[in-house]
């Protein structure tokens, strides 16, 4: 990985196809919402295949946490369709089959020439593409588990979201105002 990818830098702000054929920049993918970004060997890989499956049945939970959840592999449009209706995800699949992340981060696979995957990795985002944690997940066991996403996604709301703890003194004053401590519920 580039040595500017780490804790507290900002991701690059690809732009990528999704799986509907769409151009996709994840700035607008995130949101301002944390992100759950993975970096993905692609549809052939079994240990890519079994984390998808465990993050398709976590699914739910992210889904009403708003928190975001990307990924991007070397497939084309395709098999990145398919890799993603054969483990249930729901969210945006994007492919870098050009090999842009791949190579602007630095994570050519080189153990394997004939796919030329990116190294798999796991990102926690912060909002604003701010890296909070980076799992290598080129071993199994180097991927986040469920919990340690939960983990970590409860570290960056309680850093990111001032209404973590709603008893803290002005936020009920806050909310009786323009409720910009309030996550979505800020008066525009």
């Amino acid at each position: 990985m580039r040595e500017d990818i780490v804790p507290g830098a900002t991701f690059p702000d690809y732009e990528l196809t999704d799986h509907t054929k769409t151009k996709r920049r994840l700035s607008e993918l995130q949101g301002k919402d944390p992100m759950i970004l993975i970096l993905s060997r692609g549809h052939y890989c079994p240990k890519d295949h079994q984390q998808h499956l465990d993050l398709a049945s976590f699914y739910p939970k992210i889904a009403v946490s708003y928190t975001q959840i990307v990924t991007i592999s070397t497939d084309n449009i395709l098999e990145s369709n398919e890799f993603r209706s054969s483990v249930g995800a729901q969210w945006t699949f994007l492919s870098d089959s050009g090999r842009t992340v791949q190579q602007d981060l630095q994570i050519q696979e080189y153990t394997d020439p004939h796919h030329n995957p990116m190294i798999p990795h796991t990102l926690i985002l912060e909002p604003g593409l701010v890296i909070y944690k980076i799992y290598n997940g080129y071993w199994f066991w180097g991927r986040p588990s469920t919990n340690d996403l939960w983990q970590d996604l409860r570290d960056v709301f309680r850093k990111v979201r001032p209404d973590w703890e709603l008893m803290t003194p002005g936020l009920r004053d806050n909310w009786e105002g323009d409720k910009t401590l309030h996550y979505p519920y800020q008066r525009k």
